[in-house]
């Protein structure tokens, strides 16, 4: 058996040798064919590839459909990229979408402060929401001008709606305005068209009761709240909101003004209430006979 494989293997040797130099001849004589510039050679090509070509469809399918594939591959992946590009650009516009918006809200609540209707003898100080400091036992805000714009302790907010609240607590460069929601706001009103006076009562809630009104009958929902100018704190005529129920019956106040975007308030020059000098004038005013008794004395 060694015997046989070892004559095998002698043979084996010589025979691929034998081979690869039949297929070197016939590869050469292939190239000299395809090389020789003859008409009858040319035609013999024709008839080779005529012969040939055809037959071996089937065997350029799997490279046809590889070279498609790969085309379609490169294709997918410059659809890839155009929509990440497209997604980067989306993102893009949403940004500047959401910036025209607050633009176009900030515009429209300057508009609305500049359209605000006042009594001609009233001026104004316009500021920016710094902070809100809104909490369940307090409701205010702190705006961005203060004693060296002129600010005053209880001069009245408005934004470009209706009142928010008043000053209370002044600063060098900030003021913290005190809204008609803090439990501590008292506000005298006059019902319109009926003219009835009553007090808006801050409980903390976006709709503060309307207390002590004269004629309940003569109240109706819908109704708009003015400040009646009582007090001195506020002037009159200040919108306040309209007149609206609670489900329990109450009588409350739908607030004009926008407390869920606050941005910018109108603080209102009040030069017409006059400054307390002497405390007891908080209890009563001077009667004519105390003070002509006063003068006497001092002339005595």
């Amino acid at each position: 058996m060694a015997k046989d494989r070892n004559q095998g293997s002698d043979y084996s040797g010589p025979l691929k040798r034998l081979l690869t130099g039949v297929l070197l001849l016939c590869l050469l004589g292939l190239f000299l064919v395809w090389r020789i510039d003859s008409p009858r050679v040319e035609r013999f090509r024709a008839q080779v590839v005529d012969a040939v070509v055809p037959n071996f469809e089937w065997a350029m399918a799997p490279v046809t459909g590889a070279i498609n594939i790969l085309r379609d591959f490169q294709s997918y992946q410059r659809i890839y990229q155009q929509n990440q590009e497209l997604r980067r650009e989306l993102q893009q516009m949403k940004a500047w979408k959401e910036a025209a918006l607050q633009l176009e809200q900030e515009n429209a609540r300057l508009l609305d402060l500049n359209n605000v209707q006042l009594d001609p003898r009233l001026t104004f100080i316009t500021g920016v929401v710094m902070a809100d400091s809104g909490s369940p036992f307090r409701q205010s805000v702190l705006i961005n001008v203060g004693a060296r714009d002129g600010i005053v302790d209880g001069w009245a907010a408005m934004d470009g709606l209706g009142l928010v609240g008043r000053t209370s607590g002044v600063g060098e460069r900030t003021a913290r305005v005190v809204l008609l929601t803090d439990t501590s706001s008292r506000v005298p009103v006059t019902i319109q068209p009926s003219g009835q006076t009553a007090l808006v009562v801050g409980d903390n809630t976006a709709a503060p009761p309307v207390d002590f009104i004269e004629d309940l009958d003569q109240v109706r929902a819908g109704d708009r709240v003015l400040t009646s100018g009582d007090g001195g704190v506020f002037p009159p005529g200040l919108a306040i909101g309209q007149i609206a129920k609670d489900p329990n019956g109450r009588i409350r106040v739908r607030l004009a003004a926008d407390y869920e975007r606050l941005e910018f308030l109108r603080v209102l020059r009040n030069y017409g209430r006059p400054a307390i000098t002497d405390q007891g004038g908080l209890i009563a005013p001077d009667t004519p006979a105390e003070v002509s008794t006063d003068a006497e004395a001092a002339d005595g």
